[in-house]
């Protein structure tokens, strides 16, 4: 090997640097460590909420040792920000995809217009989206070019006064559409902006957030997040924020009388006893009550009820809307009566009413009831009389705003202060004057809640600073003045996927997956020294360095680690033995044509590169389509498995040498073996080709029984594919999944109970509302859910523990994923093109560097002979294995995989047929296939069993990965087998049909 020196000093400072890189992760881990001692130090287990103390002792702890220097200038801080990335299944946290509202973009750019035309459009869009994989604003030109002589430059929509100098009354469609397309695009862009703002201040390590194409959705991935519900609300919240005059409490009330005489009109009068007319009556007397001290308003509502009372028999009438009522405002204040939450729905549609609406007065005509901000822990809920207008537009926006911080006033209540720009400061002025001289309050709402309606007791407010007060937490505060800095989403925000990890579930898939590496790693290194002797002691010191190697430009790049990226770190290391397997190989071969041990070792190198370099750019090429395509622990997954290919190579051919090179350089000699493996597979002569018809008739009934299952009873599809919400939900005790799925269905209508890992375990999957988004849903689900487990659950255990629980939780929602059906549909394309894709590149790939058909024919059929034998090994036994064998984006990550290697095994079996092709012109085809064959089947069994070993430890320790691993154990035997047995023989039999001979003798010409 020439420049041995310069390798080495490249992977002695490769090595150093990589050491460099991980040292940020080793302070970092060992800060955490020690604050985690301190927190536990602080509120031992017997403290109440102890889990919600420690985290903040944490963070105090570390937020005070942040700064100091540990090591080389090195502090805390330097060392998190720099530490390797974990993923969200290894760290907890919460990752979503954001569906932006085009829909809601487009009705503001056309000033929310009433056209026929447009609307008409905009519900054809809707309709189309379901089955389309087109954008939203694709479909819509669609839509609206179908519609006879409609204009999208028609001033009644988008030649309006806001896009006057963009758009004009005589452009034509064609000319509109770009200038959509570019608004469009640039309110995504404001949104991504927005967002990326909020997670900055958001106080999460390492987040993400990116565009998908130009979809209007956005990826934001928070590992370590543990407030999920925060979370949730910070991403998809508009921050619609909205200063309002309010009508005080008095000046409703005639209305709320009127209201409920016509309400008693409607309702059927049904005969009660004495005892039910003293409750009604009671209870409408003690609801409209705030205190024992009344006030004129007090004896305003009073008298209204005595007159109801005497006016229209309350012994034989209900009163619908005063039934509801829980409580009212003060005289001159702007709450105007107060409803219990679960009344509050039906009160509201109460007021809603058309022709309740009309008995609204002339004056109060547009006026918008509007709920107060929840108080914490209470079950009521205040009213609010908004002065509205004829276009619902607010007195002042939230746009003028331009800073907003979270304080606290004189007397230590959390406030939120806000500043206003030039604009926005004069009129809040007028405003703020006018209430002042009025008495009147000032509404101040945040996407249709009413936070705050204070009045102004100093006269008007100049200068526009202003304070919000609510009754806010810390963090609600925060958030708010956030979300008010950051400004306002341009659009809605739909989470249509997400998946959501608790960090008790994130640390066990930390410990299976160490557990699973370790064993993996020291059955690897055992074998390679019981097969090749110190050789194997070699090729496992190179094994190390790569994982070095691995880590080092994982932490390098700030790629995030994942479950998935150690199950192909561990993959990696187990294919990476096959170069040095095949070094091995070629160079006892050259020992046993009686070579010099440095002249053998010199050609082995030079002989295994080819093959080498084949394998591995095949293997690479479906892991580049899987990060192409891929998202979350897909895409980690193929970072590892690409990154390992780049320094496997580099270890094998390069540090492996240098030991090898290094022994020898002396004399000494270096066995490539064992006394026991020293002639083992020396002399094998099998005539595989002759077995050939065997082999097509045993795969051909395993395809068709296959093809059967597939036709009858089909694979389990998982929500990626479509659509629904599962939860990973773990008991005290072992449940039976049969039983406990009867008790969701009679919640969920539909509804599957698997176990996952152990019995006491379950993955719940359910399609419930599936196509409907926002908190309001996911909460109704989780609260559903935990209805109908509860006599499954401990005693005791509340909904807020089942559902959010703290760091130390083990029993309740471990884990949960939602996939819209929309997003489903676009993955289960994106997979089937992704498989397509890269069989596609894989065929090209052989074609160039093989230049015959033939070859790329036989290695193509066999991968699709793999594929459809795994899919038909899963459709045959998902009903009935003990563990999760759903059909989702990880299966796809383990077909490409399957394909890589079966083409890894494939293109080194047809590099040695080549390779004897050029060298015995004149012997028989089959004579020099199967001889290429028997002298690969070392090899090929060697690699096979190694990475055999690998996953077999992956599937025995790692639990949530176990039906990942299945689908590549199978694929790894199926593999092995199609290489000798599909793939070759169906290159043999189309080169002998076409009839490529030479002097009478089969032979394939160069």
């Amino acid at each position: 090997m020439q420049n041995k020196g310069l390798v080495r000093l490249f992977a002695v400072l490769f090595g150093l640097v990589c050491i460099y890189q991980l040292s940020y992760t080793y302070i970092a881990y060992t800060k955490e460590k020690e604050a985690e001692a301190y927190a536990k130090q602080q509120y031992p287990d017997n403290v109440e909420n102890y889990s919600k103390f420690r985290e903040t002792a944490e963070r105090i702890y570390l937020d005070s040792i942040g700064k100091e220097e540990i090591f080389a200038g090195i502090t805390y801080n330097v060392a998190k920000d720099k530490e390797l990335n974990k993923g969200l299944d290894l760290k907890g946290g919460i990752n979503v995809i954001l569906q932006i509202s085009v829909k809601d973009i487009l009705s503001g750019l056309a000033n929310k217009s009433k056209d026929p035309s447009f609307n008409q459009a905009l519900l054809a869009t809707d309709e189309a989206q379901k089955d389309s994989q087109n954008t939203y604003l694709e479909d819509f030109f669609t839509e609206f070019d179908k519609i006879p002589d409609a204009k999208l430059a028609s001033p009644d929509i988008f030649a309006n006064k806001n896009l006057s100098d963009d758009i004009t009354y005589d452009m034509t469609n064609e000319q509109v559409k770009p200038i959509l397309k570019r608004k469009i695009d640039e309110s995504v862009t404001s949104a991504f902006e927005v967002l990326r703002k909020r997670i900055d201040k958001f106080g999460v390590t390492q987040p993400n957030i990116q565009r998908l194409g130009e979809s209007g959705r956005i990826l934001v991935e928070l590992p370590g997040a543990k407030d999920i519900e925060r979370v949730k609300s910070l991403v998809t919240s508009t921050a619609q924020l909205e200063f309002w005059d309010v009508y005080k409490s008095e000046e409703i009330l005639s209305f709320l009388f009127a209201a409920n005489n016509l309400l008693k009109e409607q309702v059927d009068t049904v005969e009660k006893d004495e005892t039910e007319v003293e409750e009604v009556s009671e209870k409408v007397t003690d609801s409209i009550q705030l205190d024992s001290t009344k006030t004129d308003a007090d004896a305003a509502i009073n008298d209204l009820l005595e007159d109801a009372e005497d006016s229209t028999n309350l012994e034989t009438e209900v009163n619908p809307l005063f039934d509801l009522i829980a409580g009212q405002g003060r005289q001159g204040g702007p709450v105007v009566v107060s409803v219990e939450k679960k009344n509050a729905e039906q009160f509201m549609a109460y007021l809603n009413d058309p022709k309740v609406r009309a008995l609204l007065p002339v004056e109060q005509r547009f006026v918008k009831f509007a709920w107060g901000k929840p108080v914490k822990d209470s079950e009521i809920l205040d009213l609010y009389a908004i002065k509205g207008n004829r276009d619902n537009d607010p007195e002042l926006s939230g746009g003028v705003i331009t800073d907003a911080r979270q304080e606290y006033n004189q007397v230590g209540i959390v406030t939120v202060t806000m500043q206003m720009d030039g604009k926005g400061a004069k009129k809040w002025e007028e405003m703020t004057g006018k209430a002042f001289s009025q008495r009147s309050q000032i509404a101040i709402v945040l996407d249709d809640v009413v936070y705050s309606a204070p009045g102004v007791t100093t006269g008007a407010i100049s200068g526009g600073r202003s304070e919000i007060t609510g009754d806010f937490t810390i963090e609600e505060g925060q958030d708010l003045a956030n979300v008010l800095r950051a400004g306002k989403l341009p659009a809605s925000a739909d989470i249509i996927q997400s998946e959501v990890v608790g960090p008790s579930l994130g640390q066990e898939a930390i410990d299976s997956g160490v557990m699973s590496f370790a064993i993996a790693l020291v059955l690897i290194l055992i074998w390679m020294i019981f097969y090749y002797g110190k050789a194997g002691a070699f090729a496992d010191i190179a094994l190390v360095v790569n994982i070095l190697f691995i880590f080092g430009v994982l932490a390098g790049l700030k790629a995030v680690l994942t479950l998935p990226g150690i199950a192909g770190i561990v993959l990696t290391i187990g294919m990476s033995v096959d170069a040095n397997v095949l070094i091995f190989e070629r160079i006892r071969e050259e020992l046993s044509k009686g070579k010099s041990q440095a002249d053998a070792i010199k050609d082995g190198f030079s002989n295994a590169l080819s093959s080498i370099l084949d394998a591995n750019i095949t293997t690479g090429l479906t892991g580049l389509i899987l990060l192409l395509i891929g998202t979350g622990p897909i895409k980690g997954f193929a970072t590892t498995l690409l990154i390992g290919i780049l320094t496997s190579l580099f270890t094998a051919i390069f540090i492996t040498r240098l030991f090898i090179d290094g022994y020898g350089k002396n004399g000494k000699e270096l066995a490539f073996s064992t006394g026991m493996t020293k002639n083992l597979f020396k002399n094998v002569n099998i005539d595989f080709l002759k077995k050939r018809k065997v082999s097509y008739a045993i795969s051909g009934v395993i395809i068709l029984v296959g093809l059967g299952s597939l036709f009858t009873q089909g694979l389990d599809y998982g929500v990626d594919f479509v659509g629904g919400r599962t939860y990973t939900v773990r008991f005290a005790k072992d449940v039976v999944p049969t039983t406990v799925e009867k008790d969701l269905v009679a919640v969920f209508e539909s509804a599957q109970a698997k176990t996952l890992g152990a019995n006491n375990q379950l993955k719940i999957t359910t399609k419930y509302k599936v196509e409907e988004t926002g908190e309001d849903i996911d909460s109704e689900i989780s609260n559903k859910l935990y209805t109908a487990l509860k006599p499954y659950l401990t005693d005791g255990l509340t909904y807020e523990e089942f559902a959010n629980g703290d760091e130390d939780k083990q029993v309740g929602i471990m884990s949960s994923m939602k996939v819209g059906p929309t997003i489903a549909d676009d993955i289960k394309q994106a997979a089937f093109w992704s498989v397509l894709g890269s069989l596609i590149v894989v065929f090209l790939y052989i074609l160039l560097r093989f230049r015959k058909w033939q070859f790329s024919l036989g290695a193509v059929a066999a991968v699709f002979h793999d594929v459809l034998v795994v899919l038909g090994v899963f459709s045959l036994t998902y009903k009935f294995m003990p563990f999760n064998m759903e059909i989702d984006q990880a299966f796809i990550a383990a077909i490409l995989t399957v394909i890589g290697y079966s083409l890894n095994d494939t293109v080194v079996v047809f590099d040695r047929i080549r390779e004897f092709f050029k060298e015995n012109t004149g012997r028989v085809l089959n004579r020099n296939v199967n001889d290429a064959l028997n002298s690969t089947l070392s090899r090929t069994l060697n690699t096979s069993l190694t990475t055999l070993l690998v996953l077999i430890a992956i599937f025995v320790f790692a639990v949530p990965l176990r039906g990942f691993m299945f689908s590549l154990i199978i694929g790894v035997i199926i593999g092995t087998y199609s290489s000798l047995f599909i793939a070759t023989p169906i290159m043999y039999d189309t080169v002998s049909k076409v009839g490529l001979k030479t002097k009478g003798k089969e032979t394939i010409e160069e």
